[in-house]
Order: C-alpha cells, then structure tokens, then sequence
C-alpha cells in the first residue's frame, strides 16, 4: 500500500494563534500515524506556472486512508477552525511513495 502526503501552502495571518494550533495539531498527526517532514523553512521556488508557494508543510501518512481519516476525525476537525482563522491556506492529500 503507498505511503501518503498532506501537503499544505499557509500564508499566516495571525502568529499567536498559529502557534496554539500547532501545538494542538503535532499530537493529533502522530496519533493517527502521521509524521512531520518539513514545517516552513526557506523555499527555493524554482518554477512557478501554476502556484507561488509561501510556506509549505509536509507530513506523510502511512496509506491515504490514514490521512483522510487525520483530516475528516472530530478531533481535528474541533480545531480546524483555528486554522482557518489565522491562515490562508491550501491542502492537498495525495498518494505516493
């Protein structure tokens, strides 16, 4: 079964409120199996036909199903919202490797 990504783009908004969301959201992606493998840092953006980046996240899951079942749980979906208020954002949970 491949391995899955949740690739998310954040523009912040608000720093304080990102931080309370991060605190929350790391254990959230460990217990449904999920791993961090980049978290902001510098981007060399290379080409940029169909999007500019401004921070990415990146996070592996051990099947799709586990990722889809991280994102749509109540547990994440109770902070989502706090998200959604400090960031604009674009997310993607694709299959891969």
């Amino acid at each position: 079964m491949p391995a899955a990504y949740i690739i998310v783009d954040t523009l912040i908004t608000n720093d304080v409120e990102m931080e309370k969301y991060k605190l929350l959201a790391k254990p959230l992606v460990e217990r449904f199996g999920g791993e961090y493998l980049a978290r902001g840092g510098a981007l060399v953006v290379k080409e940029d036909q169909l999007w500019s980046p401004t921070r990415l996240v990146l996070l592996r899951f051990p099947s799709i199903l586990q990722a889809q079942t991280f994102y749509d749980s109540p547990e994440y979906q109770q902070i989502l919202p706090i998200s959604q208020a400090c960031t604009k954002r674009s997310l993607v949970i694709f299959e891969g490797l």
